[in-house]
C-alpha cells in the first residue's frame, strides 16, 4: 500500500496527524508485519555482544512520515557508517505515513526501539499510560504554517479574521490551538474542510491553507503561484517537531546504547545541514526512491528545513538540544491545545546533556 497522498502539484505532501494516542492505536496496523521483523534486538549472547557481532545489535527506528527529505540526518548516519561506528549492527528506518502504525503504538508494543514524533502526539499517549519520554528534538520549530497568496497575504493569525482557511481534518486541533493561543475563536474565521492538495488555494477558493513551511509554499511557487506564509511557532505555538522518543526502560536500562545512537544522529544531522544538495540526493535516489521525489524540490526543502533544525540555541548548545525556556514554551503550547502535562512527564534531556559532555567534539 502506498500511504502517500499526492497533489496535482506532483509532490508527496508531508502532513502530521494531530490525533490522540487512543485513536492511533485503534487504527489498522498496516505495517505491523514489517515492524515485527525489525523490532526488538535478538537475545544477547554471553559477554554482552549481539549475534551479529556488534555491540548494540540491530534496532528499528520509526520515522514520522514517508522517506523524504525530513530524515536527511538519518540517511547520512546510515550511509556514512555513523550507526555502525556507534556499535549498531544495523538501523532499520521504518517509513511512517497514513498506512503505518504510530510511533507511540510501535513503542508500546515493542515493535520499534525509538521513534520520531511530536509533543502533541506523545503527550496524550503518556497521559494515557505509555511510559515514554522525548529525549531530543530535530526541529526547534514545528513546520506548520498558514500559506496564502502573495497578492492577498495573511501575515498573522489576526489577519485570518473573516477569511476562509483550508484546514485538513487531522490538523483541526492544532489550528484550534493556534486560534486559542492568539486570543481568537473558531468563529473568527471561516474554516473550510480540506484535503492535502493545495489547489483550492491556488484557485482562490480559500484565502489561507494549513501547510508545512517546507512543503506547499515551495511546491506552489514552483508552479508559478506566488505566496507568503507565517509559522505557527512564531505566533505563540512554539512546539518542536521530529522529536526522538523512547520508552522509559530504554533510558533506565540502555542508557549507553541510547547515547551511542544520539552521537550517530548528531553526526548525521551535522552533515545534512552542511550539504542540502547531497541530503536531497540521498532522499531522491536511495531512501525515498519509490516515492518519485523531485530533486530540485527536495533540495529547496532541505535548505528550508535547516532553518528549523538550526537556531541560536543549537549553535550554542548543540543540535537536538532544548533550552529550559523552550521546554516550558512547549508545555504552555500543549496547554493551549487542552493537553495538560508537566515538563518532567514529557521530556528527559539528561541523556543528551551527557552525550555533549562526553563528546565535546560534536559541538
Amino acid at each position: 500500500m502506498n500511504p502517500v497522498q499526492r497533489s496535482s502539484f506532483g509532490t508527496a505532501l508531508n502532513r502530521r496527524s494531530f490525533l490522540r494516542y487512543s485513536a492511533l492505536t485503534g487504527a489498522a496496523l498496516g505495517g505491523a508485519g514489517i515492524l515485527a521483523a525489525c523490532g526488538a534486538d535478538a537475545a544477547d549472547t554471553p559477554g554482552g555482544s549481539k549475534p551479529d557481532g556488534s555491540k548494540h545489535g540491530s534496532v528499528a527506528i520509526q520515522l514520522s512520515w514517508i522517506k523524504n527529505i525530513e530524515f536527511a540526518g538519518e540517511y547520512f548516519a546510515d550511509q556514512k557508517g555513523y550507526f555502525k561506528e556507534a556499535g549498531f549492527g544495523s538501523v532499520d528506518l521504518i517509513a511512517g505515513g497514513a498506512a503505518a502504525t504510530s510511533v507511540e503504538a510501535g513503542l508500546d508494543t515493542g515493535k520499534v526501539w525509538l521513534g520520531l514524533s511530536a509533543p502533541q502526539t506523545t503527550a496524550p499517549a503518556i497521559l494515557e499510560g505509555l511510559p515514554a519520554k522525548i529525549v531530543a528534538t530535530t526541529f526547534q520549530k514545528n513546520p506548520f504554517c498558514i500559506v496564502s497568496s502573495a497578492g492577498k497575504p495573511i501575515k498573522s493569525p489576526q489577519e485570518m479574521k473573516g477569511r476562509r482557511i483550508g484546514v485538513q481534518d487531522t490538523n483541526q486541533l492544532i489550528f484550534a490551538a493556534l486560534l486559542a493561543a492568539n486570543g481568537m475563536q473558531p468563529g473568527d474565521v471561516t474554516i473550510v474542510p480540506a484535503q492535502y492538495d493545495p489547489t483550492p488555494l491556488a484557485n482562490g477558493e480559500v484565502d489561507g491553507w494549513v501547510s508545512y513551511v517546507t512543503n506547499e509554499p515551495i511546491t506552489l511557487a514552483a508552479k508559478g503561484f506566488a505566496n507568503t506564509n507565517f509559522l505557527f511557532a512564531d505566533f505563540n505555538l512554539p512546539l518542536v517537531a521530529e522529536t526522538l522518543t523512547v520508552k522509559q526502560s530504554t533510558i533506565d536500562s540502555e542508557r549507553d546504547k541510547l547515547k551511542a545512537f544520539l552521537v550517530a544522529e548528531i553526526k548525521g544531522w551535522k552533515d545534512a545541514v552542511a550539504n542540502p544538495a547531497e541530503a536531497a540526493r540521498l532522499a531522491v535516489e536511495i531512501y525515498g526512491k519509490d516515492q518519485k521525489l523531485d530533486l530540485a524540490e527536495q533540495t529547496k526543502e532541505a535548505t528550508a528545513q535547516n532553518d528549523l533544525v538550526v537556531s541560536a540555541d543549537t549553535k550554542a548548545n548543540g543540535l537536538f538540544t532544548m533550552t529550559e525556556q523552550l521546554v516550558e514554551q512547549n508545555i504552555a503550547a500543549l496547554r493551549s491545545a487542552k493537553i495538560d502535562i508537566k515538563a518532567e512527564q514529557l521530556f528527559d534531556l539528561s541523556v543528551l546533556r551527557e552525550v555533549y559532555a562526553e563528546n565535546p567534539g560534536l559541538m
